[in-house]
C-alpha cells in the first residue's frame, strides 16, 4: 500500500517450511476450510444434517464464510505483505503457530457453541481477529507505515462485526448488522488492496509481454471512489431500500465500473494469472448495482451479497492466493492449466450462486452447482498448491 521496503530474509529460521511465512498455513487451511464448510452447509441447508451450534443454520454458514475462511486468507496476505511494506521481519515459527491454533479453536468453538455456550464461543472466536489487529497494528506502527493504518482499521471493523454477529445471534436469534458490517469491511478491503495490486501487476505484465496502453496508477480518482463506496456501504449497513439508497448504490457501481476500466484488463487475456484479478474485481461493481436494484425491489437483496462475497471475495482470494503462493515459493508467475481450472470453477460457483437467487425455479440445481464448483476450486487450490506451501522455496533464496 506504499513504497516497498527491501523484503527481509529468513536467515535464522530453521523450522518447518509451513510456518516460515504467514501465507503458507493460512492460505492452505483457509482453502481447506472454505471447501469443508460448503460441503457441510449444503446438507444442513437441505435439512439432512444438524450442527451443535448456537447459531441458526443460515447464520453458521454466513459466519464461517465471512468470519472463518476470509480472515484466514486476509491474515495470510497481510502477514506476507506487511514485511514488504515496513521492512520488518515476518511473523513465523512459534508465534505463527499460536495464531493458527487460535483460528482453528475459533472454528471449533463456533460449530460447537451449543455445547460450550455462546459467550465462550464468542470470546474464543473473536480472539483471533483481536490478535491479528494487534499484530498488524504493531508492525505498522513500528515500521512507521502510517498509510496502511486504514488496513488495520478494516481488520478492527471485522472484529467489531464479528462480535456484533455473536451478540445479535444470541439476543435476537439471528444476525443482521453483524453480517452487513463484515461484508462492508471485506468489500472496502478488496477495493483498497485491489486498487494497488491490480494496476501494478497488470502494468508489470504488459510492459514485458504486450506493450501499449497501460493501466492508470492508484491516484486521487481512486481515493475518491473508495471514499464514495465506503459511504455507500455505510448507508447500506443501516438501510437497504428506498430510492435515495438505490441511486447512491447505482452511482457507486458505475464509478467502480469506470475504475475497473482504467486498469487495461482487456489487454491481459493471454495471462490468466493477471486477468483473474480484473474478473474478481468486476464482482464489486456488480454487487453495488444488484444492491441498487434490490433497493428498488427489483431483485432479492441476497443477490448483491453473493456478488460481493461468492464473486468478489471468492474470486479475489483465489486470485491472490495463487499468485502469492507462486511468487513466494519461487515458481514462474503464470497460470498453468490446473490453476486455470481453479479460476474457472470459482467463477462458475459465483455466477451459479447469484443465479440461484435470481432464478428461484432453478435454485436447487444452481445451489448444488455452485457448491460443487466452490468445493472444486478451493480443494483444487489445496491439492495443487499444498505441496508448494509445505516445502521450502524452490530457489536458493528463502521467502
Amino acid at each position: 500500500m506504499t513504497q516497498r521496503q527491501p523484503v527481509p530474509r529468513l536467515r535464522d529460521y530453521r523450522g518447518p517450511a509451513i510456518l516460515s511465512y504467514g501465507f503458507r498455513p493460512f492460505f492452505l487451511l483457509g482453502a481447506i476450510y472454505a471447501g469443508l464448510a460448503i460441503l457441510v452447509w449444503l446438507p444442513v441447508f437441505m435439512g439432512e444434517l444438524t450442527l451443535s451450534t448456537a447459531f441458526a443454520p443460515r447464520d453458521w454458514h454466513v459466519h464461517e464464510m465471512l468470519y472463518g475462511y476470509l480472515p484466514a486468507v486476509i491474515t495470510g496476505f497481510l502477514f506476507t505483505a506487511i514485511p514488504s511494506w515496513t521492512g520488518r521481519l515476518p511473523v513465523q515459527g512459534g508465534p505463527l503457530l499460536v495464531l493458527v491454533v487460535v483460528w482453528l479453536l475459533g472454528r471449533f468453538a463456533v460449530t460447537c457453541s451449543a455445547g460450550i455456550g455462546w459467550l465462550a464461543a464468542m470470546l474464543i472466536d473473536a480472539s483471533f481477529l483481536a490478535l491479528i489487529a494487534a499484530a498488524t497494528g504493531r508492525e505498522v506502527f513500528a515500521g512507521r507505515n502510517w498509510r496502511n493504518l486504514k488496513v488495520v482499521a478494516l481488520v478492527v471493523l471485522l472484529l467489531v462485526g464479528n462480535i456484533a454477529f455473536h451478540l445479535e445471534a444470541h439476543v435476537s436469534g439471528t444476525a443482521d448488522y453483524g453480517i452487513r458490517i463484515g461484508i462492508a469491511a471485506v468489500t472496502v478491503l478488496i477495493m483498497l488492496i485491489g486498487g494497488r495490486i491490480i494496476p501494478s501487476f497488470t502494468r508489470n505484465w504488459l510492459v514485458r509481454e504486450n506493450p501499449g496502453r497501460l493501466p492508470s496508477p492508484f491516484a486521487k480518482f481512486d481515493i475518491a471512489i473508495v471514499l464514495v463506496s465506503a459511504a455507500a456501504l455505510l448507508v447500506w449497513v443501516v438501510r437497504q431500500d428506498g430510492p435515495l439508497v438505490g441511486v447512491l448504490l447505482a452511482v457507486t457501481g458505475v464509478l467502480n465500473v469506470i475504475r475497473l476500466g482504467r486498469w487495461a484488463g482487456d489487454r491481459t487475456c493471454r495471462e490468466r494469472l493477471v486477468l483473474i484479478l480484473h474478473v474478481g474485481y468486476a464482482f464489486i461493481p456488480a454487487g453495488f448495482l444488484l444492491a441498487s436494484a434490490a433497493a428498488f425491489d427489483l431483485v432479492p437483496a441476497s443477490a448483491a451479497i453473493h456478488a460481493w462475497m461468492a464473486g468478489g471475495a471468492g474470486v479475489m482470494t483465489l486470485a491472490v492466493m495463487t499468485r502469492a503462493s507462486l511468487g513466494h515459493t519461487g515458481q514462474p508467475l503464470t497460470a498453468a492449466l490446473p490453476t486455470q481450472a481453479i479460476y474457472l470453477a470459482i467463477i462458475v460457483a459465483a455466477l451459479a450462486r447469484i443465479a440461484a437467487v435470481m432464478m428461484p425455479g432453478w435454485s436447487e440445481g444452481l445451489l448444488h452447482l455452485a457448491a460443487l464448483a466452490w468445493v472444486m476450486a478451493f480443494f483444487g487450490f489445496a491439492l495443487v498448491y499444498g505441496p508448494l506451501l509445505m516445502r521450502p522455496r524452490a530457489s536458493a533464496h528463502r521467502d
